[in-house]
């Protein structure tokens, strides 16, 4: 005799759920802040190896790769001597700025409650 087969939800693929995708993406450490420090405008790689403490040159290469490949940012070359590239957020990274905003309002709420 058999098991009776459990009634059990089927597994959500992450493009059935653009939220849960998107939170797995921002959620990966460097991410969020990546694209929190280029709010203020275009900036090389060094410097955001500065501003992240604790990345690695590669893993930041990654993570600027994969926030260029969602298309919430992109590289730019410079005119500058030796020829550099920056990176700057595009209209949708732009458009994301606000909910960090928003999350970084959240989170201070959590931390320091009002009596």
């Amino acid at each position: 005799m058999s098991e009776p087969e459990l009634d059990m939800p089927s597994p959500r693929h992450s493009l059935e759920c653009p939220v849960e995708d998107w939170l797995g993406f921002l959620g990966h450490r460097w991410n969020a802040l990546v694209l929190w420090h280029l709010q203020d405008g275009m900036k090389r790689h060094s410097e955001l190896a500065a501003l992240l403490p604790g990345v690695s040159p590669k893993v930041l290469s990654e993570r600027l790769q994969g926030l260029e490949d969602r298309g919430l940012l992109e590289r730019c070359p410079m005119a500058t001597f030796p020829r550099g590239v920056g990176y700057r957020l595009t209209a949708s990274g732009k458009a994301l700025v606000p909910i960090l905003d928003q999350l970084e309002v959240w989170a201070r709420q959590l931390d320091h409650p009002a009596a």
